[in-house]
């Protein structure tokens, strides 16, 4: 059984290294990453990893994982910025409050479909323009949805989360590991 990472991104590879899971293969998938009018964060969180993994051209005993990540303002989706202007919007947006990152797992061997999906809320503090300014200088936001990186300069603005740090990062690992497992794929193999 190979293992086909459905993601150009490191941190999720890194983070499936975590558990002693290299993947076999990475094909990143081309979709249409738009919302629907009117749809909520999380039904386009599942609905992105779901297309995610049925877009990867795959055999049928192959296993595919995919997942996306949104960060939710309330009921809006604030994806990956355009540009630094709508990322410092965002920011903007996101300072001295709470918001929530949503992280869906799509797991896809032939027709069957395991999926989880998982929601932290964060806390991000009262930003000012300069940190604002400093933090679009490092191009750490570029392709993060929510216009930052948890896991970069950006963890300093944030100092509470409620939930999986490993989510906000891209890739929840207990549900990830639980979905390899339901699967029958072996984790934590080259851990010692």
């Amino acid at each position: 059984m190979r293992l086909i990472l459905g993601s150009g991104s490191p941190r999720r590879r890194d983070l499936l290294a975590q558990i002693g899971v290299v993947a076999d293969d990475i094909r990143p998938p081309d979709i249409d990453e738009t919302p629907r009018k009117s749809e909520l964060p999380r039904p386009y969180c599942i609905r992105m990893a779901l297309e995610k993994a049925q877009a990867v051209d795959a055999e049928d005993e192959d296993l595919v994982l995919s997942a996306d990540t949104t960060v939710a303002l309330g009921r809006r989706i604030m994806g990956k910025p355009r540009d630094a202007a709508e990322a410092a919007g965002f920011l903007r947006a996101m300072s001295g409050r709470r918001h929530r990152v949503i992280t869906a797992v799509t797991l896809r061997r032939g027709l069957r479909i395991w999926q989880r999906d998982v929601e932290t809320v964060v806390r991000m503090k009262r930003l000012t323009q300069a940190e604002i300014d400093a933090y679009l200088a490092t191009g750490d936001w570029q392709g993060k949805a929510g216009a930052y990186g948890i896991q970069g300069p950006a963890g300093a603005f944030v100092p509470w989360i409620s939930g999986s740090f490993t989510a906000v990062v891209g890739l929840p690992l207990c549900e990830t590991a639980g979905l390899l497992q339901a699967a029958g794929y072996p984790i934590l193999k080259d851990i010692a």
